[in-house]
């Protein structure tokens, strides 16, 4: 019996997920190189990951620190301590992180929701597989996907691929960029062609932070960058 060829887009998937998959997978190999590891997220506890997830919206993470140090001195870096403190004092706290009065109640309403739906347990949160986890979180005021998916890979441990402004930057000098331009698009990039490692996931973001905030910046630094020779962007300046 004659064998079936595969259809011909199936072996175009099939060539294009090996491409990426090498390609990333290269990408990590050199950016690593460079750098070493970033030991991301920098927190003492799962609970101040997400606090700073929320207040690192919009912000330099030098702000962030001391925003995150100011409730550590005023000993109110825990679900419960957060909910009796006036939403005027939290506000204040936080106030190096920028947005201050929006973040404060974004606090607000993540450690209302984790009395009311987990009677203040992460561990009970984060026992929901990764798509219900992510669905509840998305439901709390101020948590946004890159939030989300910040707490589900840095609080959490599970792995998801986070993506911001520097990933997406560095990914479209590089010419990788998905058809369509959006954070699914590009998140799906990365989980497709890549092992659901949350190590891996973990590192890599890490690394493309890094990358985006000293070489890949508006004005990129070309000349520096250890990725040079896979940039379409430099190739065609």
């Amino acid at each position: 019996m004659a064998r079936l060829k595969p259809h011909k887009e199936a072996v175009s998937t099939a060539r294009d997920a090996h491409y990426l998959n090498q390609r990333l997978t290269e990408i990590y190999r050199l950016l690593f190189a460079r750098y070493g590891p970033q030991h991301w997220w920098p927190a003492d506890t799962p609970f101040e990951v997400i606090v700073g997830a929320i207040l690192t919206q919009s912000a330099a993470w030098g702000n962030v620190e001391r925003a995150i140090s100011n409730l550590k001195q005023a000993r109110v870096m825990t679900p419960a301590s957060l909910r009796k403190l006036p939403l005027g004092k939290l506000a204040k706290l936080v106030y190096p992180s920028g947005y201050y009065n929006a973040k404060a109640l974004k606090l607000k309403s993540f450690v209302e929701h984790l009395e009311k739906a987990h009677q203040d347990s992460l561990e009970k949160l984060f026992s929901l597989d990764i798509l219900q986890l992510r669905g509840e979180l998305l439901n709390i005021h101020g948590i946004g996907p890159e939030t989300a998916d910040s707490i589900i890979l840095y609080a959490a441990r599970k792995p998801i691929f986070v993506i911001d402004a520097y990933t997406r930057r560095i990914i479209a000098r590089l010419g990788l960029n998905p058809s369509q331009d959006n954070y699914s698009a590009f998140q799906t990039l990365f989980m497709a062609n890549l092992p659901a490692d949350e190590k891996l996931f973990n590192e890599y973001h890490a690394l493309l932070v890094r990358h985006g905030k000293e070489v890949c910046k508006k004005v990129p630094l070309c000349d520096r960058c250890c990725l040079n020779q896979l940039c379409l962007y430099y190739s065609t300046k």
